[in-house]
């Protein structure tokens, strides 16, 4: 028997009031549909994920691509239509699916286990996860009889007064046995207000078939919240934010004002780290032991080393070695490897270049498209200049190398071992081992120019008059 999951991401989303598609918004920089996917995973309940997507399907498929198959809706006509889509990519039906809306980000593995083991352990044919909230308004209500039993749901619009006054509403979330799913799609109607067809409306069906309807109840309101404008994307980011910090501040990270650090959900960050304020991090970022990140420093994808500390920078898709001081206000980016015991300092940018151990770029330095040894001094002022226009080209630079202030190293250019290159030079040829480069002009000195040019501008005044 194979459980499936169904994640309902066709709907345009028009109360974003953007042009992206709903699901495909970021919360910390990774899209609402994508954490759903990562959850269900996480969860290991399911065998395989059937995603449902029209408006705009190319962008939701870029960001799942194989992970997921796809059923698609031409036309949004409701959820109960969206499901019914997935019909031919459900191949086991007796097995279960779980369904869910693509704009609950916040739902959790652990939800996900709950409300499939309690569906099984109850035997139920179709389980629906509800929850409690203050304000209900704009879900459907959960309607129960006098013995407490589900008796339907009534969504906001199509609710009495009396019925809007409920608190227990539908989450949208349901596990529901594939083999009467489909058919009691099949014959609900649209004869409602919208005109679409409500997967709520399966209740009515099964029951009139005396088939088993149960309920989980969510105790986390909050993790069952729909995203359906900007505000409610910054509600849900401000949730996951703060139960992502708790997470690592209970695994021994420690968070100078955590109100104002912004951790990813993908992050890694092993114990007896330091985040200081007013930090980003996001992507698959690896945080190592000991190290110290921030204030105002932004880190994605990039895998910082033990005793590494970064401060005040921006730092994408790179790795730093161990011991090394990044900052402030450096900038690693598009690959930079930087070595152990390196010193990276202000306003210094590295793009798509490696370093080896105990290389110092201490300030005002632009490092890209460069292969650099062990124990190398890059001065204040200098560059590599790796492009013509067209095409970049790479430098290399071997161990021991002195390069000094406001030097041009013009590639491709290849600097050997034990080499010293003179301060204000342009190379753009290779330098041997051992060697010392210059290339400048010499300095002329015209000695007492400023006072004869003086002496000559008094002498024109006196001539004018």
């Amino acid at each position: 028997m194979r459980n499936y999951a169904i994640i309902l991401a066709a709907g345009k989303g028009t109360r974003m009031k953007t042009e992206m598609p709903k699901c495909a918004y970021p919360l910390l920089r990774k899209p609402m549909v994508a954490y759903i996917v990562q959850n269900i995973k996480f969860a290991d309940a399911t065998d395989e994920t059937v995603v449902v997507v029209g408006h705009k399907k190319k962008v939701i498929k870029d960001i799942l691509h194989d992970e997921v198959k796809y059923a698609i809706q031409e036309k949004q006509l409701g959820t109960g239509h969206a499901v019914l889509a997935c019909e031919n990519q459900i191949d086991d039906m007796d097995g279960n699916s779980i369904i869910m809306p693509g704009d609950m980000p916040l739902i959790d593995e652990q939800t996900i286990k709950n409300a499939l083991r309690e569906h099984n352990e109850r035997r139920h044919d179709l389980t629906i996860v509800t929850t409690n909230v203050e304000d209900p308004t704009g879900y459907g209500r959960i309607i129960r009889n006098d013995s407490g039993y589900l008796d339907a749901i009534v969504e906001h619009h199509e609710a009495t007064y009396s019925q809007r006054m409920i608190n227990e509403i539908n989450t949208g979330i349901y596990v529901v046995k594939n083999n009467i799913l489909f058919k009691a799609l099949k014959q609900i109607d649209n004869d409602n207000t919208k005109g679409e067809y409500y997967l709520t409306d399966i209740v009515t069906v099964l029951k009139q078939s005396n088939y088993v309807i149960g309920t989980y109840t969510l105790k986390d309101s909050y993790k069952a919240m729909g995203v359906n404008d900007l505000y409610a994307l910054s509600v849900a980011e401000g949730k996951l934010r703060l139960d992502i910090n708790k997470k690592h501040m209970k695994n021994g990270v420690a968070m100078i004002n955590p109100e104002t650090i912004t951790i990813g959900h993908n992050v890694i960050i092993e114990p007896n780290v330091t985040i200081h304020p007013n930090t980003y991090i996001t992507g698959n970022s690896i945080i190592r032991k000991h190290a110290m990140v921030g204030p105002n420093t932004e880190i994605h994808n990039s895998d910082v080393g033990e005793e590494v500390i970064c401060k005040h920078s921006l730092v994408y898709n790179s790795k730093i070695g161990r011991k090394t001081t990044i900052g402030p206000f450096a900038h690693l980016r598009n690959g930079a490897n930087i070595g152990p015991e390196n010193r990276i300092g202000n306003f210094v940018e590295v793009k798509k270049s490696e370093t080896g151990t105990n290389f110092k770029a201490s300030h005002l330095a632009y490092i890209g498209d460069a292969s650099i040894g062990s124990d190398v001094n890059f001065g204040c002022g200098s560059i590599t200049v790796n492009y013509d226009g067209k095409n970049k080209y790479r430098t290399e630079i071997g161990d021991d190398v002195f390069i000094g202030c406001n030097a041009n190293l013009i590639a491709p250019i290849k600097i050997d071992d034990s080499s010293l290159i003179a301060a204000g030079s342009t190379l753009n040829k290779n330098v041997p081992k051992g060697s010392l480069a210059i290339a400048r002009s010499y300095q002329v000195n015209k000695e007492n120019y400023i006072m004869n040019k003086k002496q000559k501008e008094k002498q024109n005044q006196k001539s004018d008059t």
